[in-house]
């Protein structure tokens, strides 16, 4: 059956995301082929950061769990993976995947990857093409997984990305540090830093000068124990929900605000969005805190393709968000939301549409004419097995001014269980709500 989201006034409370899925990932990674144990606290546990504990439990790695959100991770050292009988399973994570293959690539012995049918679908000689010039033996099957890693001795190299992506850089770095000399990536434009933060947490000299990140190979990794902030993507429905329902208070605590992932803030405060961060601090070296979203009356702004990859993941709901705002908001450079989990320009403008939004999808992103008030609502958001627009699907439900039924509403789980739990927790209606 259907899920339902109905119509809310307002969406009030405090609350608490789970916890970095792009940290967690990295942490898990980079914990098992460090020396010694490492407790990681926080871990947003979720389908795709699963996948990763069972993935170097294979290679060899004991994973302990204390709780739902900690966990201890015994590192077994640089090139101490095993490789297993049969394929690493990767689920539905392309992080997972195109991470692991980069830090296999500096063990020796031959390592499968496979996925779930969406995951084999999605480009993977974006990876594998820098890592053969690394010196692994990398076969895909047509471009795609199942594809095997063949690793062993790695040289340093100098690798320009074509397209800046957080999930190819981070591959290169993670080969990079069993490789026999240092290594730079040069990024088009800057993407998610996570990866460089936990490698130097763990003792790695890694540098950056501008578009230049370059690695020096350590003899050895410790990482210290870690605190993995809340997910800002986890928390942008409730931010897009908050900024855009009029009785809304709602503060998000603990939330990771590193700036390679802050877009959506800043986009929306061109918007005329109302933020105030408070209680800044660190943890586990990134920047974290408390974030208030108050309800505004927005306006368009466009969003270039230098600011993508600063709110990737959260452009299908900017797009709910610019459906409601006045003036035309126009998405421009983001063509990698084509080969997400779906083509996810189609996914958004599919289920937009019939709710009522002037929505047009471009080769590479969107123009959505605004109009601020409530959309119709009253249809039917199809996720397409894709968590990002299931959530979509339910914030177009909170403030449309009929209910919205979301086909495959059971994705959510892969970076968000509990996510359906939590918007009925801080939504706000009464039996007189009209919103006509």
């Amino acid at each position: 059956m259907p899920r339902v989201v109905d119509p809310a006034s307002a969406v009030v409370g405090h609350l608490a995301v789970p916890g970095d899925k792009s940290v967690s990932h990295r942490a898990v990674l980079v914990a098992a082929v460090a020396e010694g144990e490492c407790r990681i606290r926080g871990f947003g546990r979720s389908a795709d950061t699963w996948a990763t504990v069972e993935a170097v439990r294979a290679l060899g790695v004991r994973v302990d769990e204390e709780g739902t959100d900690e966990l201890v991770v015994h590192g077994v050292g640089l090139g101490g993976l095993r490789p297993p009988a049969g394929p690493i399973d990767c689920a539905n994570s392309g992080t997972l995947m195109r991470l692991l293959a980069g830090l296999v690539a500096g063990n020796g012995g031959r390592f499968e990857l496979a996925g779930d049918a969406s995951l084999s679908a999605r480009p993977m000689e974006r990876i594998a093409e820098p890592l053969r010039r690394m010196g692994a033996t990398v076969e895909t099957t047509d471009g795609h997984a199942p594809f095997t890693v063949e690793g062993g001795s790695l040289r340093g190299t100098n690798y320009e990305l074509p397209v800046a992506s957080a999930q190819v850089k981070s591959a290169i770095l993670l080969a990079a540090i069993g490789a026999d000399g240092p290594t730079t990536v040069v990024e088009p434009t800057p993407t998610r830093d996570h990866t460089e933060l936990m490698l130097r947490s763990a003792g790695v000299r890694i540098a950056r000068k501008g578009r230049r990140i370059t690695v020096q190979p350590p003899d050895r990794l410790r990482l210290p124990p870690l605190e993995v902030p809340g997910d800002i993507s986890s928390a942008a429905p409730f931010i897009a929900a908050a900024s855009l329902l009029a009785g809304s208070d709602l503060t998000i605590h603990d939330l990771g605000l590193n700036p390679t992932r802050t877009g959506l803030l800043d986009v929306l405060a061109r918007m005329g969005g109302r933020l105030n961060i408070q209680h800044r601090h660190r943890a586990g070296g990134e920047p974290v805190g408390d974030l208030e979203i108050m309800p505004a009356e927005l306006v368009a702004a466009s969003v270039t393709a230098a600011e993508v990859p600063r709110l990737v993941d959260e452009l299908p709901l900017l797009a709910l968000m610019a459906g409601m705002a006045r003036g035309t908001t126009t998405i421009r450079g983001a063509a990698e939301l084509r080969v997400k989990e779906t083509d996810r320009v189609t996914a958004v403008v599919d289920a937009l549409r019939p709710l009522g939004v002037h929505i047009e999808g471009l080769d590479d992103g969107f123009r959505i004419r605004g109009v601020p008030a409530r959309p119709r609502g009253g249809g039917t958001v199809d996720a397409r097995g894709d968590h990002r627009i299931a959530m979509l699907g339910a914030v177009a439900g909170l403030v449309s001014r009929e209910p919205v039924q979301i086909e495959g509403d059971e994705t959510v789980a892969v970076s968000f269980p509990g996510f359906f739990e939590l918007v009925e927790a801080v939504a706000r209606r009464s039996p007189g709500d009209a919103f006509d």
